[in-house]
């Protein structure tokens, strides 16, 4: 069978790697073209057998307005080549299933494109590719019209959608925690467990090393957690014995970029490396981990085993890593300080603290990868083999 899935990450890496591992437990089942609509950083690893098909680039900027990641194109060209180039990929995979990241419970920015889709695949008729949503565990739920977004989402879900696939263990996280429409979700609502880049835990090359590791995702929004932990790498390693390497991320500011390697060249203990193919594996090796607490890091974390220091990345009206984080801190996997307490003596004493310590194991399901992969094969199954004069009946919401 044929999918086409639409991802959009706007201003860190986080929905592109939760997808690219999506892709990878799907391509067992399905023929994958996923639609990348964000700058896609060299020596990102593509699953074998999944095409990736990038759109002209846009974003957000700090402020949250789209931009063009292509000098050559302003975001109102941009808009144009991409709404033409996805209704072309549309014509050319011709699937069985369109799955679309996010949408409509998030990236109103991207309506342009996503509605001519939607509206084309319901179009075809009787005989349609069924439409899956992907959603991770936490939504943002500080809009200034939190009630207005949610009851508008919950109508285009009920519109376009056949199903909509929430990457949470439901005993950690539900939909309906950030999630509260007036008019009540038709569309079935599935539980996958969430979904880490692979199976158990990572596989740690090389010794284990004394060092605190410090990571930022993809780094956009992470100069201020990146620079504080350089300029506190002599206090740590006095206070833990640990030396500070710091994975700066691809879409570090240049500006960031140039100060944390400027402060490394007269520090001893701190090393600054650009990026890393598999994050896990080296915080896997590492005495001490440093990290906001976006979906996919955590589940680095989660897999890992290691003691964590998370920061949660709090601008503007973001709150769902502070929500999470929470949640991690109650079941005793990581600890939390925020992102305006961390000073140089906060950051060594935590460090200090954690070094040498075991977090206990989180009873999560891990296993998102596989389990949505069945949930949408069947969901193409049911939809081939009922009566073409029967519809399906929805599931009740929130079942697994």
């Amino acid at each position: 069978m044929r999918l086409l899935f639409h991802c959009q990450h706007a201003l860190g890496l986080g929905h592109l790697a939760r997808s690219l591992a999506l892709a990878d437990g799907l391509r067992e089942r399905f023929d994958v073209t996923l639609l990348n609509g964000g700058r896609f950083p060299t020596g990102t690893a593509v699953p074998d057998g999944v095409r990736v098909v990038n759109l002209d680039p846009l974003g957000h900027d700090p402020d949250y307005q789209l931009v063009s990641h292509d000098p050559a194109l302003t975001v109102d060209e941009a808009m144009t080549r991409r709404r033409a180039t996805v209704l072309a990929e549309l014509d050319r995979v011709d699937p069985h299933v369109v799955v679309v990241e996010l949408f409509p419970f998030g990236r109103k920015k991207f309506r342009f494109e996503l509605e001519p889709l939607l509206e084309a695949v319901h179009a075809a008729g009787p005989g349609r590719p069924r439409v899956v949503c992907s959603l991770r565990d936490i939504l943002v739920n500080q809009r200034r019209d939190q009630a207005g977004h949610d009851e508008r989402a919950a109508t285009r879900a009920n519109q376009w959608f056949d199903l909509v696939l929430v990457h949470a263990d439901p005993g950690f996280a539900t939909l309906e925690e950030s999630f509260r429409p007036a008019t009540p979700l038709r569309v079935p609502v599935r539980y996958t467990g969430f979904v880490a880049a692979q199976d158990g835990p990572p596989v740690a090359t090389g010794p284990a090393l004394d060092r605190l590791l410090v990571s930022a995702g993809g780094g956009m929004a992470g100069g201020p957690l990146v620079l504080r932990a350089a300029e506190a790498a002599g206090a740590v390693h006095r206070a833990s014995g640990l030396a500070t390497t710091i994975v700066a991320g691809p879409f570090l500011p240049d500006a960031d970029r140039a100060r944390l390697r400027a402060m490394a060249v007269g520090e001893p203990h701190l090393t600054v490396i650009d990026q890393v193919s598999d994050l896990a594996a080296e915080i896997a090796r590492s005495a001490v981990s440093l990290s906001q607490c976006g979906y996919n890091t955590t589940m680095d974390l989660l897999r890992a085993g290691r003691p964590a220091l998370v920061v949660p990345f709090a601008e503007g009206r973001e709150d769902e890593q502070g929500r999470r984080a929470e949640r991690l801190a109650s079941l005793g996997a990581v600890r939390v300080v925020g992102q305006h307490g961390l000073t140089v003596e906060r950051l060594a004493a935590e460090v200090a603290d954690l070094a040498g310590a075991a977090p206990p194991p989180v009873p999560l399901d891990l296993d998102g990868r596989r389990t949505s992969a069945r949930l949408v094969a069947e969901l193409c199954t049911a939809v081939a083999t009922a009566p073409t004069t029967t519809a399906i009946a929805p599931a009740p919401t929130g079942a697994a």
